[in-house]
């Protein structure tokens, strides 16, 4: 999607994690469109697993067997029109493998839970609309108007999930992701009191050193996720749940076991559970609501930013440069990195 440079009524959770790494880049990226993937092999293969898990989530099977069963025929169709140049059949065949294991680890996981849920929240529900690939999520924001600070406007930032599942007395989206890397401590911390907060605060202090856009981008993608969850709960007629987000890795290989003799491919899956860190418990003791005013009070400044055009990285240009330029594909165009690399000391 093309975010229009000023003025723009709608954004996406992966452009806020672009401006995260650098103002400039999301310029780039967003607004002028400049194609900067250099390969989507990865995305390719997770497209793969991502449309045959849904595939069969949506058969409504709940044994773990017969779920698997259904995924692998899924990803056995869509594997034969797949045309990822490898360099030999024996690549190909373990990377088959590789796949179906991630399956195999994903239904024992979490599958068959996440499958018995969706029955019953669609039970319950009686709408549908649960599961995708792409369920639609959103959340607006308002922003002042510059010129009428007591107007505001809306804009509204979108994103998806690849399902929406019940557990007990809360509804969960669910999303698929490469690895879980970005998340830094995120995977180890189950409260926001304490590094977390000091994290999300640190990274955009400009007298800090911090450079966190990976964690701090999933705190603002939950706090999008899990507003629009509310709305689509209201909207099914579940109010009175919780809602909770979770992340599921599909291409994270650190798990991958292979026994070349028996010529069999194991992994697991590690699940990410983002609601309790990114929870104020202040904010939910006053809510009663999965929320977080920091979050949400700074997911606020950085659309009134976009909103406004402020694509200068000036302010903290040494932690871009830093962290984000190595391995940006815009540093051929961008003039902030050009200057920095021809700046005469003296």
């Amino acid at each position: 999607m093309t975010e229009a440079a000023t003025g723009t009524d709608s954004l996406t959770v992966d452009g806020l994690r672009t401006y995260l790494h650098c103002p400039r880049r999301y310029e780039f990226a967003h607004v002028h469109s400049l194609d900067g993937e250099d390969d989507d092999t990865v995305n390719d293969r997770i497209a793969l697993l991502r449309a045959s898990i849904c595939d069969a989530l949506r058969s409504g099977e709940t044994d773990a067997e017969t779920l698997e069963d259904v995924a692998r025929d899924r990803l056995a169709t869509r594997w034969t029109d797949y045309d990822e140049r490898f360099h030999s059949r024996t690549q190909r065949r373990h990377e088959r493998r590789a796949l179906e294991a991630t399956l195999a680890a994903y239904v024992e996981r979490v599958g068959t839970d996440h499958a018995a849920g969706i029955a019953q929240l669609d039970a319950d529900a009686a709408h549908g609309e649960l599961i995708g690939p792409g369920v639609a999520l959103s959340r607006t924001v308002s922003v002042p108007e510059s010129n009428t600070p007591n107007d505001a406007d809306a804009v509204t930032i979108e994103t998806t999930v690849d399902y929406v599942t019940g557990d007990g007395s809360s509804i969960v989206g669910v999303r698929f992701v490469p690895t879980l890397a970005s998340l830094g401590p995120l995977r180890y911390r189950s409260d926001w009191e304490g590094d977390v907060a000091e994290l999300f605060t640190d990274h955009f202090d400009p007298d800090s050193a911090a450079f966190e856009p990976g964690p701090v981008g999933a705190l603002l993608e939950t706090a999008v996720v899990l507003d629009g969850l509310r709305e689509l709960r209201d909207r099914l007629g579940l109010e009175g749940r919780t809602c909770r987000y979770l992340q599921v890795p599909l291409a994270d290989r650190s798990g991958l076991t292979v026994n070349w003799v028996r010529n069999t491919v194991e992994t697991n899956l590690e699940v990410a559970d983002l609601t309790e860190v990114y929870v104020d418990h202040h904010t939910f003791g006053m809510t009663h609501e999965h929320r977080n005013e920091t979050v949400d009070g700074r997911l606020a400044s950085i659309v009134a930013e976009l909103r406004a055009g402020s694509f200068d990285p000036t302010d903290r240009w040494d932690r871009i440069a830093e962290h984000a330029c190595p391995d940006c594909a815009y540093t051929v165009c961008c003039q902030d990195h050009i200057a920095a690399e021809v700046r005469f000391d003296g």
